[in-house]
């Protein structure tokens, strides 16, 4: 039974990022029909959120193991969702619609490095003070 548990945990983690970044998918509807809003911000606040559970892994005991399956495969895999970005960059470059594909594919890209990078940062900001 003790095998069973992570997969019910990543699952469940897994259920609750599938259902916010759907939601976050019907507010970026809200700005923009064309633009995959939703997605951007799915994916830009799912490498945040995987910065901060990254380094506080790394650096504290605060985190168990269950709690960065929970978090770190569960939440942020299933927040994130880099086959529906492949989809939508490939629908604006069938559209040939170039700026708008080069410009989502460096904003989330290099976006999703930069709150990388911005999560493990403030981890290490409150764990010095």
């Amino acid at each position: 039974m003790k095998t069973v548990m992570p997969f019910i945990v990543v699952g469940a983690g897994g259920f609750i990022g599938s259902a916010l970044r759907f939601g976050l998918s019907l507010l970026g509807q809200r700005f923009s029909l064309t633009f995959p809003h939703g997605t951007l911000w799915a994916n830009l606040l799912g490498c945040l959120v995987l910065g901060v559970v990254t380094a506080l892994a790394a650096k504290t005991e605060v985190l168990s193991p269950t709690m960065r399956l929970l978090l770190a495969t569960g939440l942020c895999g299933g927040f994130t969702t880099m086959s529906t970005f492949t989809y939508e960059m490939f629908k604006f470059a069938q559209a040939t619609e170039y700026l708008y594909a080069s410009g989502y594919f460096l904003l989330t890209v290099v976006g999703c490095a930069a709150m990388f990078c911005l999560g493990m940062m403030a981890v290490n900001l409150v764990a010095k003070g």
